[in-house]
């Protein structure tokens, strides 16, 4: 049988409630030829750093390559958290560790404050996660992390023996885990379409189908060539993460793109969901090809999300793939179909941590979420938005600090199938060694 659905849609689960594509002009864009603040990427980060500088009276401009709504923040799992994977797998000082923790939770409690205040349905369900360990080892590492995290990002967790894991997910694949308490999940699709009504309001011109290019000095001004004329700033913003490409040289050589696959089943009903998720948490785990998963936000189906391809993409092959890793979950789900399938890009730096910078006079960045994007690129953007403003009253942890290049690397991510398959050795030793 088939595993892929007879209405399967290579598109993300979340544009079935929005669909952003169908919301696009076919018109010729059409972009003013001077702003005060030029936003390239119209993304999470992108519309929050646009909403505080229109707020304190900046004319902004945000464009982006592709039709809104078409990138990483309505292709994500929906999954947030209070910062609990930043830097977690790279070693940093201790007191950097400390801070980038404790801000990463300022941010999660700041994204709940501004979705309520804006009364954006974005479905927030504070449901928590449950990390689940891959072998003895992976526990024992766990329970290392615990104190630390609930010192620093007030993460409210608590260890999960082995023979208690089934209080958690119905599923003898994991031994044992993690509970935070303190995470949970929005729908991504209308959290983005919120911010988005958000940064409209506010006076923001946002224009997708623009592509931006070269950027040049004359006379003090930034002058930005795009595929709709070139447009003068005073103050240019980078924030395409994961999708910023070939566009910014500099940028090109320091961001890694690391695509993530996901599928949506068919719906399962209620019963079934709450049978196999008892409380309803988001899942994710410790292996370095992790899977992570959810009930849907109606929960009647099953979200699952981890690495499939690296270089060449397909949503039909990677579903196909998914549907493989959903099984060794659920082994009795084998027979079940899928309705959607869909990848997006993932961005990582060289010292495995977010960046706030200034490439150039004039232009800045907000990269490198490695996964955490939902609420992370949103503080970033806010925060970057603050520091252009002159209205931050203190300086972010992830300012500023030294944003390496990947030696050899030049924008294509060659070495990306050689790593997945050195990961897929180690979580596979980890588990005969347990």
């Amino acid at each position: 049988m088939d595993i892929l659905g007879d209405n399967f849609k290579p598109q993300p689960y979340w544009w079935d409630d929005i669909d952003f594509g169908a919301q696009q002009s076919t018109d010729t864009p059409d972009i003013p030829a001077k702003t005060d603040v030029l936003i390239v990427g119209a993304g999470y980060a992108g519309l929050h750093a646009a909403i505080v500088l229109a707020r304190a009276g900046s004319n902004v401009l945000v464009v982006d390559a592709e039709h809104i709504g078409y990138g990483a923040s309505t292709r994500n799992g929906g999954m947030i958290s209070s910062g609990v994977n930043v830097g977690k797998h790279v070693k940093l000082d201790k007191n950097i560790e400390g801070a980038m923790l404790d801000e990463a939770s300022q941010s999660y409690s700041w994204l709940a404050e501004f979705v309520k205040a804006e009364k954006i349905d974005a479905v927030y369900q504070q449901c928590g996660r449950f990390v689940g360990a891959h072998s003895k080892s992976a526990l024992k590492k766990l329970a290392g992390r615990l104190d630390k995290l609930n010192d620093l990002t007030a993460a409210d967790a608590y260890m999960v023996a082995p023979e208690d894991t089934r209080q958690e997910i119905a599923s003898d694949y994991y031994h044992g885990g993690m509970v935070l308490q303190r995470s949970g999940a929005v729908h991504p699709g209308k959290l983005y379409d919120g911010v988005l009504k958000v940064a409209r309001k506010a006076g923001v011109t946002i224009v997708g189908q623009v592509r931006a290019g070269k950027i040049n000095r004359r006379d003090g001004q930034l002058y930005i060539e795009t595929s709709a004329g070139e447009v003068q700033a005073e103050n240019v913003l980078i924030t395409t993460n994961g999708y910023t490409g070939g566009f910014e040289p500099w940028l090109k050589r320091r961001v890694v793109p690391v695509p993530s696959y996901q599928i949506a089943t068919e719906p399962l009903g209620k019963d079934e969901i709450k049978a196999r998720f008892p409380n309803l948490r988001m899942i994710a785990d410790t292996k370095r090809l992790l899977y992570y998963f959810r009930p849907s936000p109606d929960r009647t189906r099953i979200l699952f999300g981890g690495r499939a391809h690296y270089l060449a993409h397909d949503p039909y092959a990677g579903a196909r793939m998914l549907h493989k890793g959903l099984t060794s979950v659920f082994p009795d789900l084998a027979d079940i179909r899928l309705s959607h399938g869909w990848w997006g890009y993932v961005a990582y730096t060289m010292d495995g941590v977010p960046h706030i910078g200034e490439s150039q006079k004039g232009v800045y960045h907000a990269v490198g979420c490695h996964g955490s994007g939902v609420v992370m690129m949103s503080w970033l953007g806010h925060r970057l938005g603050m520091r252009l403003a002159g209205t931050a009253n203190s300086k972010s942890i992830f300012e500023d600090r030294k944003l390496s290049f990947f030696p050899f690397y030049n924008g294509q991510p060659w070495f990306l199938p050689i790593m997945g398959k050195v990961y897929q050795i180690q979580d596979w030793l980890d588990v005969r060694l347990r």
